[in-house]
């Protein structure tokens, strides 16, 4: 069932998405060569608690952090780990999300760490910018099929692949609630776009091919040919103007007004 939000529940859900954004901000520092993502998810889990929030990631069927930090070829579901450690030249997916108030919000940013490779710059760049060009769909009247055929031509189009086995979703009192939004699909097609509807938005793209696989820890998710890969997502809200989002910094709001 999808829930519709009223205004007093999207004012929450702006709160926790001001709080991830708070996250981004926080850690952007610390995205460097020598940082283990144990440590990346341990500041960012102390942002969000000390805000008085919660960790939905935390617990959730056994996963142990309150963040995923994924590095390269790791796609989405990254365990952070004392053991790795950021090394010149890598891009790095960190995926948070933040309850607050009985509400959560829900946001992805790929950091490249030092100098990289302009391949792997390119293909974050193609990653951010499926996402804002799909949720130019992402209005009243439209469905869900709209965003998801958008993402994938532009992916494609760019010479990548997006996951087939993943996909963004709503988002409001629980981390994942209907409807699911993949990252391919057929215009016209899926539930359709009102004013009050939250969904997390997720380019998951892939360097090489579109086969994945997942690692014995029952999360890692890898891209089966070893090749690099990107995640970008942002919580919106349905509006009578388009979308708004949610979990944009101070400084990205300056880029996107």
């Amino acid at each position: 069932m999808i829930i519709v939000k009223s205004p007093r529940e999207i004012a929450l859900m702006k709160e926790a998405g001001q709080l991830v954004a708070k996250v981004f901000e926080t850690v952007e520092p610390l995205m460097k060569p020598g940082v283990s993502t144990y440590e990346i998810n341990k500041v960012a889990e102390k942002v969000i608690f000390e805000a008085g929030g919660s960790c939905p990631c935390k617990g959730y069927y056994g996963y142990p952090a309150g963040t995923c930090v994924s590095v390269n070829d790791t796609l989405i579901h990254g365990i952070p780990s004392e053991k790795i450690i950021l090394r010149e030249g890598d891009i790095v997916s960190l995926d948070v999300v933040a309850g607050l108030k009985g509400y959560c919000a829900d946001a992805t940013r790929t950091f490249l760490i030092g100098t990289v490779k302009e391949e792997a710059e390119r293909l974050v760049k193609v990653c951010r910018e499926a996402f804002f060009i799909a949720i130019k769909q992402a209005k009243v009247g439209n469905r869900v099929g709209d965003i998801s055929a958008a993402i994938q031509q532009y992916v494609e189009s760019s010479g990548y692949n997006v996951a087939r086995d993943f996909a963004g979703h709503g988002i409001g009192k629980n981390m994942h609630e209907d409807p699911s939004v993949p990252n391919y699909g057929t215009p016209g097609t899926g539930p359709l776009l009102q004013e009050g509807m939250a969904l997390a938005v997720e380019p998951m793209i892939l360097e090489g091919k579109k086969e994945t696989k997942v690692l014995g820890d029952g999360w890692t998710v890898k891209s089966k040919d070893g090749k690099l890969t990107c995640h970008y997502e942002n919580t919106i809200i349905i509006t009578e103007e388009g979308c708004e989002i949610i979990t944009l910094t101070e400084g990205e709001k300056k880029l996107h007004v």
